[in-house]
């Protein structure tokens, strides 16, 4: 069966790549880019320098850093206005995958009018989106080379999936010395993000050669340099290593899918406001459990993969191995549960039949090894509680 492979057209990697920007976008024919970042990146000075950087090189450009945590319609809708009035040409992300994922929904809009909610999934987006340039500053999330964004409908709390090739940047600068200064939490959180993107996107109904061959460098470095970027947060080599692996991982999953723990992980985001990267974390283990006698050979090669088995381990004893591994990776990560996290029980427990119907409704679970029902979905929020 064939596939369509989606990636941008430029990818710019290495130490210090952020310094191309100016280059890049005049390759682009860009006129007058909007910036869209975040307050702290906008404090510390980074969108500043940024814009120096494109004027000093004759590009005239504005700012929106109003971007919050889980990017919201709300937010969107304040990007597009400062899009639209500032007559911007096209839009320049910087920060992590909040900005990026707000970036691609002001182009989207831009380009086909409505709202966000008429293009969720499975609806289709049209028209391709304004030129855009997305410059990561977080190892975790791969919206610089996917074609997904998630946007929480402010009215409702639904985190909406959206998916489509004109969500995919023109261009990605990936630089890993903009991770640099993430704190601990942070860089656990968006590393084991990324270790699910590769892991769902090696075992999902739609993997495929393309994806895989992505996906599973990106366990391997992953799960080797992680708990070095963690431990030792100015170490380059395990920076460098996890940005690159990072963004390997955002292309096997918009080449492939995510599937069960982002389909549960977008509604406790939504609900109780727990990043988005954490939410994954706590859901890995116990899912990767839920699904794993559904595909042995696939869980089994990430085994594998990542070292924890080899070829005398049966693909049932490896896949035990991956489970038992993956558990005791949260511990070395200090992962909370969504109870030690201070969620409130009784909202937690009230939630979880509209958290599963939202689940199953983002179409992820559907690309599942195992495919769920609603109460087995319901039976893993109430397992990873404590």
């Amino acid at each position: 069966m064939a596939i369509e492979v989606l990636v941008p057209s430029i990818i710019n990697i290495g130490g210090g790549a952020i310094a191309e920007a100016s280059s890049i976008l005049k390759r682009l024919d860009v006129k007058h880019p909007l910036i869209v970042t975040d307050a702290f990146l906008e404090r510390v000075g980074l969108a500043e320098s940024l814009r120096r950087q494109l004027e000093k090189a004759g590009i005239a450009c504005g700012a929106f850093s109003e971007t919050v945590s889980d990017p919201t319609t709300d937010a969107v809708a304040a990007g597009l206005r400062a899009f639209t009035e500032g007559k911007h040409d096209a839009l320049v992300s910087l920060g992590g995958g909040s900005p990026i994922d707000t970036a691609k929904a002001i182009g989207m809009l831009a380009a086909n009018g409505g709202r966000a909610r008429d293009y969720k999934v499975p609806n289709e987006i049209p028209r391709k989106s304004p030129l855009h340039v997305a410059i990561p500053t977080t190892a975790g999330t791969g919206s610089e080379v996917s074609r997904f964004t998630v946007i929480t409908d402010s009215e409702t709390d639904e985190k909406m999936l959206i998916a489509g090739a004109p969500l995919v940047p023109n261009a990605a600068i990936v630089d890993f010395e903009l991770t640099m200064s993430m704190p601990a939490r942070l860089t656990a959180d968006t590393g084991t993000d990324s270790l699910t993107h590769a892991i769902e996107a090696h075992v999902s109904r739609k993997a495929n050669a393309f994806a895989d061959a992505f996906a599973l460098m990106a366990m391997k470095t992953i799960w080797a340099e992680l708990p070095t970027a963690f431990r030792e947060p100015d170490n380059r080599r395990a920076r460098e290593s996890m940005m690159l692996a990072a963004t390997q991982a955002g292309m096997a999953f918009s080449n492939a899918s995510v599937a069960l723990v982002h389909g549960m992980s977008r509604p406790i985001g939504a609900h109780f406001h727990v990043p988005h990267g954490l939410s994954n974390a706590m859901l890995l283990p116990a899912v990767t459990a839920f699904s794993v006698k559904a595909a042995e050979s696939r869980y089994a090669e990430c085994a594998r993969t990542i070292g924890i088995a080899d070829r005398s381990h049966s693909d049932a004893e490896a896949g035990r191995r991956l489970v038992d591994a993956l558990f005791e990776r949260n511990q070395e990560l200090e992962v909370p549960s969504p109870k030690e996290y201070g969620i409130p029980e009784e909202r937690y427990f009230s939630l979880i039949p509209t958290m599963a119907k939202q689940a199953l409704a983002s179409g992820s679970p559907q690309n599942n090894p195992r495919i769920p029902t609603s109460d087995e979905i319901e039976r893993i929020y109430r397992q990873i509680w404590t």
